[in-house]
């Protein structure tokens, strides 16, 4: 029998990554100041969101590069491109909104990863 972690495909890995990303920017500034009591004072480390976003773009890159080939349709590349600059000019841009862009940015890629899987699941397989 298959473990859960090794059954999962890399779109469902970018769709719990998107949305681990999305909450973590969401919930972030309300309970900074708890974290460290809570002893989780390093999610409000710059290095985490980075690592967190890397995670995002290697595993969209890898689910949406493998699929593409089978489906040939580009709006799930389209939809991530959207969250990925949702998420920058968040950062870079928009910094006053950046509370609002970075989150809906990641719920954005978890969005393209799942539409993507519907692609993946809705496409004729010749035998491989």
């Amino acid at each position: 029998m298959k473990s859960i972690l090794k059954s999962l495909k890399p779109d469902q890995w970018g769709i719990i990554a998107s949305v681990g990303c999305a909450i973590h920017c969401a919930a972030l500034p309300l309970i900074i100041t708890t974290l460290p009591l809570l002893g989780l004072g390093f999610l409000g480390n710059i290095w985490v969101e980075i690592i967190m976003i890397l995670i995002s773009i290697l595993v969209g890159i890898y689910a949406l590069s493998t699929s593409y080939p089978k489906h040939k349709k580009a709006l799930p590349i389209l939809i991530l491109l959207l969250g990925f600059l949702l998420i920058a000019l968040g950062h870079v841009v928009f910094e006053e909104i950046e509370a609002i862009l970075v989150p809906i940015g990641g719920l954005t890629i978890a969005a393209a990863h799942l539409i993507n899987w519907r692609f993946s699941k809705s496409c004729i397989h010749e035998n491989s």
